[in-house]
């Protein structure tokens, strides 16, 4: 485990008990607000990002800390990500269930290091339960090492994040998903999200919105434990990238069958997903498959691999084939 493991587990258990709880299921109406329509605030996030802010400038001054609601005030302190030692806080994440009085919830913490994420904490306030990894180092559930499951059902489940999708988005997404997947509701909340994909419970997520404070620790949740979420071309997340569209999975392979599986059909998203790669191109020029995602390189190249390479490059030369990102 991290070696800040420990007193970054006591910030939150702190910030839990002293903030969020004694606010969940006693907001006054006043107390929440809406940040964006269907973005909701309430008093509770602001004062556990205050305290989780000053608590880990103490414990390491140097760091610079960016939190979901410091970004809603002044989306400038994105561009801090990007460089050096960062901490990165979502107070309350799933705050659309914590103000309706209702599961799930949870605190995330991330610690990035030159757009890199190195550890992350995911902590339910009202279980307890703590999910954390460290970037080579393992994933961990309330201090014992975890790992996905072997086996997974011939149809898996997928729980797909559709809110921040258009109209068009959505329908294709479930249309090309239902076919192969057992559809279910999502928790709205990544602090559960991730644990589901972890645990098993779900095998597959689509996320169209990524920002660092719901993703970042997650991300390296499942990575560490075994499964995979990255970008649909394959490529790592990056805490600084203003990009959208991550594929999270039980395992590399469900990763793999997913991304061939579901079919994304945005025009504007497909050009961006090309031009992506193009800006890429010395680091594809490094490997032996250009233009291919990145995969395990102890696993042979699945079949599925092979369309997809196949499908990027018909989007290289054509604009009739559009992937949606």
């Amino acid at each position: 485990m991290h070696r800040l493991y420990q007193p970054v587990l006591e910030i939150l258990e702190a910030s839990s008990r002293d903030i969020v709880l004694p606010y969940y299921q006693n907001l006054q109406s006043h107390e929440v607000d809406e940040k964006t329509p269907g973005d909701l605030v309430t008093v509770a996030d602001k004062l556990s990002e205050e305290f989780i802010s000053e608590a880990l400038t103490a414990l390491t001054p140097d760091a610079k800390l960016v939190g979901e609601e410091a970004f809603a005030a002044d989306p400038a302190v994105m561009d801090q990500i990007a460089e050096g030692q960062v901490w990165i806080v979502d107070p309350i994440d799933g705050t659309g269930n914590y103000a309706a009085g209702k599961p799930p919830f949870g605190i995330l913490i991330a610690l990035a290091e030159h757009n890199r994420t190195v550890a992350g904490w995911l902590y339910d306030p009202l279980t307890g339960r703590i999910c954390h990894a460290v970037k080579n180092g393992g994933a961990f559930m309330n201090g014992a090492p975890i790992a996905v499951p072997e086996d997974h059902p011939d149809r898996p489940v997928a729980a797909l994040a559709t809110g921040f999708m258009t109209v068009e988005q959505q329908e294709r997404l479930l249309d090309d998903a239902e076919p192969f997947y057992q559809i279910v509701d999502i928790p709205r909340c990544a602090a559960e999200q991730y644990p589901r994909l972890v645990l098993g419970t779900n095998h597959i997520s689509v996320f169209h919105r990524t920002l660092p404070w719901d993703h970042a620790a997650g991300i390296l949740f499942l990575n560490e434990a075994g499964g995979k979420c990255a970008r649909w071309d394959g490529s790592s997340y990056r805490p600084a990238d203003r990009k959208k569209g991550l594929l999270g999975a039980s395992s590399p392979k469900l990763w793999d069958e997913a991304v061939v599986d579901i079919e994304l059909g945005d025009r504007h998203l497909a050009e961006q997903f090309v031009a992506d790669f193009l800006q890429r191109g010395a680091d594809h020029l490094a490997r032996a498959a250009p233009f291919c995602p990145e995969i395990d390189q102890n696993r042979p190249i699945s079949l599925q691999n092979v369309a997809f390479k196949t499908f990027v490059g018909n989007c290289l030369g054509s604009h009739n084939e559009s992937p949606i990102v």
